[in-house]
């Protein structure tokens, strides 16, 4: 099975996937396709969006997105792994990996799906929409995230399977504060890695480090309704 059939199979049929990650069957063949296949999807995205401003403003999102999120996928595993240890999980870091890799891919591939509809706003507006633009982006992301979130929830929930049921709630709690947590540093980083979408002004391959991602958000949502 070559890479791209592997991450195909994920969309198609999520359920033997997971059967599959949970068995330990060729977990390393897994890894590369889904990091390969979801490092391609991003970059298209990232390339899309960046286009907005400039050719090597495409360029430059189109490596900071993939590293976005696999960034974000490395900081956050080692909490959700040890955690996961201390209170009873039997599964390996490299299942770990697989799983958060998997729900990463789960969001690469929505958002390839999103990508007609970006492009359409990417031809009929002007650099005086860049707050819709980024606004529109940004609800996308939120999406996209929220249904990767899902799929890993559903995925890496604990079930009372010979433990403790003590030790399965626990776990289970880990993993919603863990989940919420990978949502904080993945906006935040963003917020760090920016800009994406560029602007009016010359290209910037990154920005000073004020603010976060809310006010960020927020800004442009005033500028949007007018009132900034």
């Amino acid at each position: 099975m070559n890479y791209f059939s592997t991450f195909i199979a994920l969309l198609k049929d999520r359920q033997s996937f997971l059967e599959e990650i949970h068995d330990r069957v060729q977990l390393g063949h897994k890894i590369t396709a889904l990091m390969l296949c979801s490092f391609l999807c991003f970059a298209v995205y990232g390339a899309i969006i960046g286009s907005f401003h400039s050719p090597l403003q495409s360029l430059s999102s189109a490596i900071k997105l993939p590293a976005l999120y696999l960034i974000t996928l490395t900081v956050c595993l080692p909490a959700l792994y040890v955690f996961n240890a201390l209170f009873g999980s039997r599964k390996t870091i490299g299942q770990h990996f697989t799983y958060v890799l998997s729900a990463a891919s789960v969001i690469a591939l929505l958002l390839c799906g999103f990508a007609p509809v970006t492009m359409f706003f990417l031809m009929t507006l002007s650099v005086k929409d860049y707050s819709f633009y980024l606004l529109l982006n940004v609800t996308i992301f939120a999406i996209t995230g929220i249904f990767g979130i899902s799929f890993l929830y559903q995925a890496m929930r604990p079930v009372v399977d010979g433990e403790k049921d003590e030790n399965v709630k626990i776990r289970t709690n880990i993993l919603k504060f863990w989940l919420v947590l990978y949502g904080f540093v993945g906006s935040q980083l963003g917020w760090t890695l920016r800009p994406f979408f560029g602007s009016t002004n010359s290209f910037e391959l990154f920005r000073p480090k004020e603010g976060n991602f809310l006010t960020g958000v927020w800004t442009a949502l005033l500028h949007v309704l007018g009132g900034g």
